[in-house]
């Protein structure tokens, strides 16, 4: 239990970190049962784009010049955006779940929109 609380504070230091990791969890199991006819190219794209947000918001947090990281990881949330109306839009994701998911991916955009804000006005 003790290493489950430290990893829980950490996240609790940068909510944005917190709010992604949450939907990464939700994402993977996901697109597990999207159909394999996709599974090699917009499944992957879809899982490589979270997960490299992830990686970038620790190196945001992590690093000295933050804007650049910051600014890459909306982009990708951008990107992430639309495969994922691409997926509702050939029906291979049920349109609540595509709801869910653009909720999740709006939140943390304003989320990193607010730190990239607060990043400009420290420059």
């Amino acid at each position: 239990m003790e290493i489950r609380d430290n990893f829980r504070s950490a996240e609790l230091e940068l909510p944005v970190f917190a709010k992604w990791f949450d939907f990464v969890k939700w994402l993977l199991p996901f697109t597990d049962k999207l159909p394999k006819k996709i599974r090699f190219s917009i499944t992957n794209r879809i899982n490589n784009l979270a997960l490299d947000i992830v990686e970038d918001l620790i190196e945001a947090r992590y690093s000295r010049s933050k804007s650049q990281t910051l600014r890459s990881a909306n982009l990708r949330l951008e990107k992430l955006r639309i495969l994922m109306r691409l997926c509702v839009e050939q029906e291979l994701m049920p349109h609540k779940t595509y709801q869910h998911a653009v909720k999740a991916i709006n939140e943390t955009g304003s989320m990193l929109g607010g730190w990239m804000k607060q990043q400009e006005a420290k420059a």
